[in-house]
């Protein structure tokens, strides 16, 4: 059955997107700088005005996919309409409104950021983005309590204000460098590591559900184990931030066991979405999605699970922390996990949103497998750039300067799988957004995807 207000999804989407094509671009360009320092001038665009958007875009683009699973799965799961979708849209106009200004604010220099990596936002853009928080989460938990309550919607909706919460981390900023990567870390780490990863599980679970046919309950006792090791792990595995920031030195310890327990709720998401399909009696129609759901579990175990695994260690953080390997496995990780998982849920949700049959699968699948290519070989190629500089750097003692030129041929076959990601992510909008005529279907006819659904 679909409901009414599950259109709101459409109107995060698309911001989304416009952001997501944003963020790519910006990274493409970042890229290029790294290969001709020298071709765009530094009082034009500097280096790390480029970065800011980049990460800035990637932060508010998922949060806007979040968003939108959020109003696309709870009135199915609660059946219910959202409560109030007048909210709903003003929660959107105050959050896409603000990251244009910020965006805006870091190309023109219009006011000082905080030098804060992905928290550079000025203060009146943290307090807007707040007010947007709280009415979102009003929104939904008045949609939950007044309707059904499902293991998918108190796993999603322990997210959702967990990342409400942690992000109050980010409006104290004191002066002490120490106490300042702490309390940074507890918003970064703890989104990306911790609550985040039960969104990833809860939407990850309706996916499932959905696509597969199997019972609920078995979906259940999966997610219930999934983010039962998700929160034991990733908690006291912000630890492994805190092994050189001037913290006690129980820290290692502490981050050392807990980080390597991280990559255990990862294999679980693997293990749980390849064994739904195998188990499952629905031949869904959206193959499309199914790959992107299956390749976000895939991807973000290799880059969440064993690319964090590598280095997390303190043994090994000693001499990697601050390289390239750092930025492979960020890049692997954000785009494996949450990248993906948005993909995802867009491209199961829109043909429904828009009454149309899964339309564009072939290019859909194509630019899964471009996208991710791109993402996988720049993975790979930070990975041999950081393993070298490791070793020049920090074994050799040779200047940053001096092993940044020993680095060209990485960086230049990063920018090559640069052009290939930003080639996929144009791929997938275009396959999600323009359907081919033939498969148009008029107003009040069901489509394949809609019964499936029912």
């Amino acid at each position: 059955m679909q409901y009414k207000t599950q259109s709101i999804a459409k109107t995060y989407w698309l911001g989304a997107m416009l952001i997501f094509a944003v963020q790519v671009l910006f990274g493409l360009l970042g890229g290029l700088v790294y290969v001709m320092p020298n071709l765009i001038p530094v009082n034009l665009l500097d280096f790390s005005t480029i970065r800011m958007v980049h990460t800035n875009a990637l932060i508010v683009w998922l949060l806007l996919g979040f968003f939108g699973a959020a109003y696309y799965l709870i009135p199915e799961e609660a059946e219910r309409e959202i409560y109030s979708p007048k909210l709903a849209y003003i929660q959107f106009a105050i959050f896409f409104g603000g990251a244009l200004a910020a965006v805006v604010g870091y190309l023109f220099h219009i006011h000082a950021s905080e030098a804060r990596s992905y928290l550079e936002q000025p203060l009146w853009v943290k307090l807007g983005i707040i007010v947007a928080a709280l009415i979102f989460l009003f929104n939904i938990s008045m949609t939950v309590l007044q309707g059904r309550k499902t293991a998918i919607t108190n796993v999603l909706l322990f997210g959702l204000w967990g990342i409400a919460i942690f992000f109050l981390f980010s409006l104290y900023n004191p002066a002490n460098l120490s106490e300042d990567k702490m309390f940074w870390w507890y918003v970064v780490h703890l989104w990306v590591e911790g609550v985040w990863e039960l969104v990833m599980a809860a939407v990850l679970a309706f996916l499932m559900l959905k696509m597969t046919g199997v019972d609920r309950e078995v979906i259940e006792k999966w997610l219930y184990v999934i983010v039962a090791t998700a929160l034991f792990s990733g908690i006291l595995g912000t630890g492994h931030h805190f092994y050189w920031i001037g913290a006690p030195g129980y820290w290692q310890w502490i981050g050392s066991i807990f980080s390597a327990l991280e990559i255990v709720p990862f294999f679980g998401m693997v293990l749980f979405t390849f064994s739904m399909v195998w188990k499952g009696r629905r031949d869904h129609p959206n193959k499309a999605a199914l790959l992107w759901s299956l390749g976000c579990s895939v991807l973000a175990f290799f880059g969440a699970g064993v690319w964090g695994f590598m280095h997390t260690l303190h043994g090994v953080n000693f001499y990697t922390h601050g390289t390239q390997v750092t930025a492979a496995h960020g890049h692997l990780a954000f785009y494996g996990a949450y990248v993906c998982l948005n993909l995802a849920i867009m491209t199961y949700a829109f043909p429904q949103l828009y009454n149309r049959a899964p339309y564009n699968q072939v290019l859909n699948m194509l630019s899964f497998w471009v996208l991710s290519s791109g993402v996988v070989f720049m993975t790979v190629s930070l990975t041999f750039a950081g393993v070298l500089q490791t070793h020049l750097e920090r074994v050799m003692g040779m200047s940053y300067m001096d092993a940044q030129d020993q680095l060209g041929l990485f960086y230049i076959m990063r920018l090559g799988a640069g052009v290939v990601t930003v080639i996929g992510a144009f791929l997938f909008i275009y396959s999600l957004l323009v359907p081919r005529s033939a498969e148009a279907i008029a107003p009040g006819r069901s489509t394949p995807v809609a019964a499936a659904a029912e």
